[in-house]
C-alpha cells in the first residue's frame, strides 16, 4: 500500500506521541530532582502582606526611643530611596511596645506576640531582611518570584516544578488569604509564569466550602462523571497528537485532580476530626471560619495529606499611620495561629521536615511618617523554623537605629537560595529554558546562608 509521505510522518508521530502520552503528565515537572539530601519535604509560608514593622515585632532598638523625635544621622539616609519620605524631615521614631528575652535562647521578641514568645527556642529570627523594591506590587513580585518583572514563576511554582507531587488528590501548591481589606496582593504572586500551568497555586477559600463546584450536578453519578472524564481525556490526547501542546497535559492532569478533590477537599475542611485540645490550641471550632488561625490549621492538615507548598497571606500590615495600634491588631490576628502551627507540627513529629516561614515583602523605616512608618528596603525582620533551620538563634544585626544591616545582610535571593537548599535543591541548577535563556528563581544571585542551618 502506498502511503503519501505527509501521512506517513503524521501517522508515525501520532503513534509515537500516543505511546509517550502516559509519560507526558509526569514530565511537565522534573519530579523529585534532589541535588543533595533534603532536610524539608514541604513549605508553609506565612506571608504578612503589607510589610510588618520590625521595630514592634523582632528588632528592639533602645536608641530610637532615646532619640525619639530627633533627626536620624544623614550618613545613614543619604541617597536612599523611600516611598513617601523622600522630601520629609527624617526623625527617629521610637515606640514602647515592650520586648522580652524569651526561652533558653533569650531571643528578644515583642510583647505584642506573647504566643510566639513561647516558641522562641524553635525559631530563627532574621533581623537583616533586605529587598530591592520599595513599593508593594513590585516588592510582592520580588519576594515571591525573585524579580520585579511580571510573569515570572513564583517560589511555590518552582518548588513543585522541581520536586513534583506528593498527593494525587490535592494540589501541590495551595494559597489561602485572610485579614482586613487593604493593600491587595496580586495573583501573579502565586502564578506559574512560563512553567507548565499545573504549577500555579490553587486558591482555597478560607471559610465555608474551600472550592466551588465540589459537588456533581444533580442526577450525575460518580460513575457517569468518571466515564465522561475518560472520554474527554481521550479527545484531549487525540488533539495533542495534532498540536503537541504541553498545556494539554496540564489540562488533563487538572481535570483528574478536580475529580479527586470532590472527595478529598470536604474532608480536609472538616475540623471535627481534630481533638478538642488541638482546636483549642488554634482557637477554632469544627469548621474553617476565615481567620488566620483557621488557615494555619488547614495548612497543617494539607501538609499531612501531601501538599508540597502552602502559602497563607494575611493582609493589613501597611501602617503609614498609627503603627502601634495597627501592629497590636495584626499581631493579635496571627500570634496564636502561627505559634500553634509550629507547636502542632512539632508534637506530631512534622516540624523536622516542614519549613515554616513568617515575613512580609519589606520592613519599615526607623523614621516616623506621622504616627506610622514608611516602606523600607534596607532592614526588616522575618523568622524561619523547622525543616533544617536552627532554632533559638538570631541571624544578623542592624545598626543602633535599625536602618540597615550592620552584620550579615539577608537578601531575598539568599532567602530563596537557602529555602531551596533545605528542600534538597541547588538554586543554581533548578532552571527552565524559556525564550533561549535558562531562568532560575534566584536569577544570577543568591547564596545559601549556612549559619542558620541546624
Amino acid at each position: 500500500m502506498n502511503i503519501p509521505r505527509r501521512d506517513f510522518f503524521a501517522r508515525s508521530s501520532t503513534a509515537l506521541l500516543g505511546t509517550a502520552f502516559a509519560d507526558l503528565l509526569a514530565k511537565d515537572g522534573l519530579g523529585e530532582v534532589f541535588h543533595h539530601a533534603p532536610r524539608a519535604k514541604r513549605v508553609i509560608y506565612l506571608y504578612m502582606a503589607g510589610g510588618p514593622s520590625q521595630f514592634e515585632s523582632f528588632d528592639d532598638k533602645p536608641k530610637l526611643r532615646e532619640l525619639d523625635g530627633k533627626p536620624i544621622p544623614e550618613s545613614l539616609t543619604k541617597g536612599i530611596k523611600f516611598a513617601f519620605l523622600q522630601h520629609s524631615a527624617l526623625k527617629c521614631f521610637g515606640t514602647d511596645v515592650g520586648f522580652t528575652k524569651c526561652g533558653k535562647s533569650g531571643q528578644m521578641i515583642s510583647n505584642l506576640l506573647p504566643n510566639i514568645q513561647k516558641i522562641a527556642d524553635d525559631i530563627c529570627i532574621i533581623r537583616t531582611q533586605q529587598t530591592d523594591q520599595v513599593n508593594h506590587d513590585p516588592a510582592h513580585a520580588f519576594m515571591n518570584t525573585g524579580t520585579a518583572i511580571a510573569g515570572r514563576p513564583s517560589m511555590g511554582s518552582w518548588v513543585t516544578y522541581g520536586l513534583g507531587h506528593i498527593a494525587n488528590d490535592l494540589p501541590s501548591f495551595v494559597v489561602m488569604r485572610s485579614g482586613p481589606e487593604g493593600q491587595p496582593v496580586p495573583q501573579t504572586a502565586w502564578n506559574a509564569g512560563f512553567l507548565p500551568g499545573k504549577h500555579t497555586g490553587v486558591e482555597f477559600y478560607s471559610s465555608g466550602t474551600p472550592l466551588n463546584y465540589l459537588k456533581s450536578p444533580s442526577g450525575i453519578s460518580r460513575t457517569t462523571q468518571r466515564a465522561s472524564l475518560d472520554s474527554l481525556n481521550k479527545l484531549n490526547q487525540l488533539h495533542d497528537t495534532e498540536v503537541a501542546d504541553p498545556e494539554i497535559a496540564t489540562r488533563i492532569s487538572q481535570y483528574e485532580l478536580a475529580f479527586q478533590m470532590q472527595s478529598s477537599v470536604p474532608d480536609l475542611a472538616d475540623f471535627a476530626s481534630e481533638t478538642g485540645e488541638t482546636r483549642k490550641l488554634y482557637g477554632v471550632g469544627a469548621k474553617p471560619n476565615g481567620s488566620f488561625a483557621s488557615n494555619c490549621l488547614m495548612a497543617r492538615r494539607m501538609a499531612e495529606r501531601g501538599v508540597r507548598f502552602v502559602q497563607l497571606y494575611h493582609t493589613g500590615w501597611d501602617h503609614h499611620g498609627n503603627v502601634v495600634g495597627g501592629m497590636k491588631s495584626r499581631c493579635k490576628d496571627i500570634d496564636q495561629g502561627a505559634a500553634a502551627l509550629i507547636r502542632d507540627l512539632k508534637q506530631r513529629g512534622m516540624l523536622d521536615d516542614t519549613l515554616v516561614i513568617w515575613g512580609g515583602e519589606f520592613g519599615r523605616t526607623p523614621m516616623s511618617q506621622g504616627s506610622g512608618r514608611d516602606h523600607h528596603t534596607k532592614s526588616g525582620s522575618m523568622f524561619m523554623a523547622g525543616g533544617g533551620i536552627q532554632g533559638g538563634v538570631t541571624y544578623g544585626e542592624t545598626d543602633p537605629f535599625g536602618f540597615t544591616a550592620a552584620i550579615d545582610p539577608f537578601h531575598v535571593h539568599d532567602f530563596h537560595a537557602t529555602a531551596l537548599h533545605l528542600l534538597g535543591v541547588d538554586h543554581k541548577r533548578l532552571t527552565y529554558k524559556y525564550k533561549g535563556r535558562n531562568f532560575r528563581l534566584t536569577d544570577v544571585h543568591g547564596k545559601v546562608i549556612k549559619r542558620i542551618l541546624a
